[in-house]
């Protein structure tokens, strides 16, 4: 089946993880598309800023606090999108969390606590997303990541993740599409290292403050290529050069790739000491903007 996609104009978009990042820029590219926007973060008072700057220039959206490890939560916000605006046209799994650590350090509940949200997330978003596309068709997009195919030292626990993320999103696709012949198509985005704060967010174990290593590509850059995914039927995207070269190398060379990585290990971290080793994991982030440089970073009960 020929999956037609509305003009982003015509749409209703949710959007999990909306509040920094890739998901805000997805956010605020969005809106000057002029699409209705069902913004989810579990940071509310971050989210309803969010939404109140593109209400004030002349768009439509609405901020739900939503816990996306939390199925219940996930159908709320879903309810809201066809309470607010009568249907959804796309629904974006963004929301997501790193953590920095070797695996034979990283602790069991910590490395559960990101499944539930990076994994879990990704199943509980796409399976309330289909109960409603499935009937009037449109676009499910799911964040998948460089490492659904390569590796990195030192986010190993997040690498897994981003497999399972990419498993998932695959059978999905061949359930939906091919087998029920839904008009609903399915996307994997897998975007190499972005400037966003996910280091800043991400639980820490290191005695060193985390990063990324470069190249950076502009958050931006993979909202664009979301958005055109929600107009164009797409299969799945590698967003970046790096990526690209990344994730080849992963399946044709793995030998060399193993030697590679190990060399990325020091570009994980930086000379000073952690500034939030906790992160984001339990308690939601004030930490928003698009870009690595976000504003008040830190933990809060929002």
């Amino acid at each position: 089946m020929t999956v037609k996609l509305k003009k982003l104009s015509d749409q209703v978009v949710v959007i999990t993880g909306a509040s920094s990042g890739i998901g805000l820029a997805t956010a605020e590219a969005a809106a000057e598309q002029k699409a209705k926007l069902v913004l989810a973060a579990r940071s509310e008072r971050v989210l309803d800023d969010v939404a109140q700057r593109i209400n004030a220039a002349g768009g439509q959206a609405v901020a739900v606090p939503c816990d996306v490890s939390k199925r219940d939560q996930v159908d709320h916000l879903a309810q809201v999108a066809l309470e607010r605006f009568g249907r959804i046209d796309t629904w974006i799994n963004d929301a997501g969390l790193g953590m920095y650590g070797r695996l034979d350090e990283v602790n069991e509940a910590d490395s559960r606590r990101l499944f539930d949200v990076n994994f879990w997330g990704v199943v509980n978003g796409s399976l309330v997303a289909l109960e409603h596309l499935k009937r009037t068709g449109g676009a499910l997009i799911n964040l998948g990541s460089e490492v659904s195919e390569a590796y990195v030292p030192l986010l190993g626990m997040y690498t897994a993740t981003k497999h399972a993320v990419k498993g998932f999103t695959d059978v999905l696709r061949v359930e939906v599409e091919e087998i029920d012949k839904a008009p609903v198509s399915i996307t994997l985005i897998q975007p190499t290292a972005v400037d966003t704060p996910f280091p800043q967010h991400a639980r820490n174990y290191m005695n060193r403050e985390a990063k990324l290593p470069t190249p950076m590509i502009d958050p931006r850059k993979v909202a664009d290529v979301i958005l055109n995914a929600a107009v164009h039927p797409t299969r799945d995207i590698r967003v970046g050069m790096m990526a690209k070269i990344n994730a080849t190398a992963a399946t044709l060379f793995p030998g060399l790739t193993d030697k590679l990585a190990a060399k990325k290990a020091r570009q994980m971290y930086s000379d000073e000491p952690p500034k939030h080793p906790e992160g984001a994991l339990f308690q939601p982030s004030e930490a928003t903007g698009v870009a690595g440089q976000a504003r008040g970073i830190g933990a809060g009960k929002a």
